[in-house]
């Protein structure tokens, strides 16, 4: 029932899935989404399913935990990888001794040639591994039967799973690309996306005409604005945690950086020139990251 909905939404949401593994009370998907529809697409297959397993088992109510877990990946460095990882998931969980005993994966599409798998997004990871179709099937064999990297199982073996891997330079791309639209403080990893603590600093001092030593000055009776920037736009772009960017601006407490915070939010609202500085400075940042 559930490998039907897959072949489903194939059709329906025209995205392309490259590797699945249903396990005993989750799955995993490999799915590349090219009308950028994956939430309408995960709505659908969770939300039918759990109508048609409700109905045939007679139950009522959710039938999955909370939302599923997303990771962007860089295809070039992570697609074989992940595809070894979730073909291998019955023989870590001690379900199967043997890939090929396991009924409810896509590893046999891999291997074999029935236009039953034809449906399979498979193409591309064999392809990476040879242009020979013969050849790419034995180095997938190969391949899989190899543990999984130690990169792989540190990624998944975290508490709270990235948004996204991939190399420096496949991250500069996501930040630059995305980051403008999906900034938002439900997104886990939106800081991630965000601009770094060092480009903040950067444009701030390069728009006061200061360095970076001065970031840091603290007088009584004196307001260093630079600083009182800085504080402001890496909590509002990279949602960084209080305590973070008091040791940043060298604040003693995290109280002490929440007030300039919020007397920042007030002189922004009152005083022009401020509010044009910072969305200035915004504009700045996030279009340095659309260049890099």
């Amino acid at each position: 029932m559930f490998i039907d909905l897959l072949c489903e939404a194939i059709t329906m949401w025209r995205v392309k899935i490259a590797a699945y593994c249903l396990m005993p009370n989750h799955y995993h998907l490999m799915i590349q989404t090219p009308d950028a529809n994956l939430s309408r697409c995960m709505r659908h297959l969770n939300g039918i399913y759990t109508q048609r397993f409700n109905r045939y088992h007679h139950c009522d109510g959710h039938l999955f935990r909370g939302r599923y877990k997303s990771i962007l990946i860089e295809a070039d460095r992570y697609l074989l990888e992940l595809v070894r990882y979730i073909h291998r998931n019955p023989l870590r969980a001690g379900l199967v001794d043997r890939l090929d005993q396991y009924l409810w994966s896509s590893h046999k599409g891999y291997v074999s040639d029935s236009k039953k798998w034809s449906w399979l997004y498979k193409d591309l990871p064999l392809s990476l591994l040879s242009k020979d179709k013969t050849e790419s099937k034995k180095r997938y064999k190969q391949f899989v039967s190899m543990e999984d990297s130690e990169d792989i199982n540190e990624i998944y073996s975290r508490k709270n799973l990235p948004s996204v891997i991939g190399s420096d330079s496949f991250m500069d791309w996501v930040k630059g690309k995305f980051y403008r639209e999906k900034k938002h403080e439900e997104i886990p990893d939106s800081k991630l996306l965000a601009t770094s603590l060092e480009n903040i600093k950067k444009a701030v001092c390069e728009r006061y005409h200061v360095d970076k030593e001065d970031l840091l000055l603290s007088r009584r009776g004196i307001s260093n604005e630079p600083r009182k920037m800085v504080i402001y736009l890496m909590r509002m772009l990279r949602g960084e945690k209080l305590d973070n960017i008091g040791k940043e601006v060298d604040m003693d407490t995290y109280s002490s950086v929440s007030s300039v915070i919020e007397r920042m939010k007030s002189q922004i609202n009152s005083d022009r020139r401020l509010r044009k500085w910072v969305e200035e400075i915004t504009d700045q940042l996030l279009m340095s990251q659309e260049q890099t």
